[in-house]
């Protein structure tokens, strides 16, 4: 069975599963109806690169257009979550536009998912706020997005001095504005990655306190766990491709043209072993193309056949074989990006963003509605 449909299969059995690393357990049903709404977030950190692609956005689109047409699609670029570390202003407009345009050049359909930025709906920043007075900041210190951000260890505490004198409230409480995000629209469900399990269970917890003290107001979600397609650093193959590396040489962006590509190729980090296999303890490098060419070949073929198919090729054959998958694989969405990024001198991503912000508003003013009847705001 292929990915997608395990995806499609998880979401919408009776039972939706958490996955750990060692254990899986089922939640309850909800007290809530049935309707199925999913909603996850892209920072705008710049042109999406390989792995963000393989790991969540490659998701967003098999959910878009399997699942059944009752259900609603909510995907957002999460603009006040990019503040939490500073940006310069007319870098972050710039990276707003090019995360929406990734996001359609990708394949999701305005018409069918609604895409906007987080900041353009106002009530995101209200139900933080609401959900923060009563978050716990015991919960919150023990969190480890903080910690990584600021290059601390996960033993760190606030009171930590080194902790006291990075930690910023945003940072701190980016969990809260997260849970907001989620809980505004009524979410049943969350593609992540395990490493933002965390943070859905934050998000629950929110739920369950909010309605525990006003009566069932919000939605508590569960918990999607995307099939892990890790995609490592071409230069530092033992670490996660990221926007963060100063090397730009570190990853493939979906932008990047066929000469950009065949370099980056061509300069990742491998070794000097004969012939080509899988071995990611061994071979870092060498298994980590292995793993980009079996994500990205158009028919559905394991590691173990892509290895198997380059195994007698010279380092440079395969190569230039990882190359040709990585060209194709990004060669309709390299153009669309590019086409939705210029299209009408910038006004169509303008147009779909004010679209978006207004269906988008209008969902989360009815959850709004409910949540300021509950606490006495009206």
């Amino acid at each position: 069975m292929s990915s997608a449909h395990s995806l499609i299969k998880n979401l919408f059995n009776a039972r939706i599963y958490l996955g750990q690393a060692q254990h899986l357990r089922s939640f309850s049903k909800s007290p809530f109806p049935s309707r199925q709404v999913i909603f996850s977030g892209i920072q705008p950190t710049g042109v999406p690169h390989l792995g963000n692609f393989l790991g969540a956005l490659q998701q967003w689109v098999q959910l878009q257009n399997e699942a059944p047409p009752s259900t609603d699609l909510v995907f957002s670029v999460v603009d006040l979550h990019a503040m939490t570390m500073n940006q310069d202003a007319n870098q972050l407009r710039l990276w707003k536009r090019q995360a929406l345009a990734a996001l359609l050049a990708v394949g999701l359909d305005p018409d069918r998912s609604t895409l906007f930025y987080q900041s353009s709906v106002p009530a995101h920043a209200e139900l933080m706020w609401i959900l923060g007075c009563s978050a716990s900041t015991g919960y919150l210190s023990r969190m480890t997005q903080w910690k990584s951000k600021l290059n601390l260890s996960n033993d760190t505490s606030v009171f930590d001095q080194n902790a006291k004198s990075k930690l910023k409230l945003g940072l701190f409480s980016y969990p809260v504005l997260q849970a907001a995000d989620i809980l505004l629209y009524g979410t049943t469900h969350v593609p992540v990655g395990e490493d933002q399990i965390q943070h859905l269970e934050f998000t629950r917890e929110c739920a369950v306190t909010f309605n525990a003290a006003y009566g069932y107001a919000l939605q508590k979600p569960d918990i999607i766990l995307s099939p892990a397609k890790r995609v490592m650093s071409l230069k530092d193959p033992r670490a996660k491709m990221s926007k963060s590396d100063p090397d730009i040489r570190s990853r493939i962006l979906i932008s990047d043209t066929p000469e950009d590509i065949q370099l980056k190729i061509r300069l990742a980090l491998t070794d000097s072993t004969s012939g080509v296999y899988f071995d990611e303890s061994r071979r870092p490098g060498v298994s980590n193309l292995i793993r980009i060419m079996a994500h990205l070949k158009q028919e559905a073929v394991s590691i173990e056949e892509v290895a198997q198919h380059c195994k007698s090729l010279s380092m440079r054959e395969f190569k230039d074989e990882v190359t040709k998958t990585i060209v194709t694989g990004l060669e309709s969405i390299r153009g669309r990006y590019k086409y939705y990024l210029e299209a009408d001198n910038g006004r169509y991503i303008d147009d779909i963003a004010t679209e978006g912000s207004k269906k988008a508003g209008k969902k989360a003013e009815i959850t709004m509605a409910k949540i300021r009847r509950c606490v006495g705001l009206s």
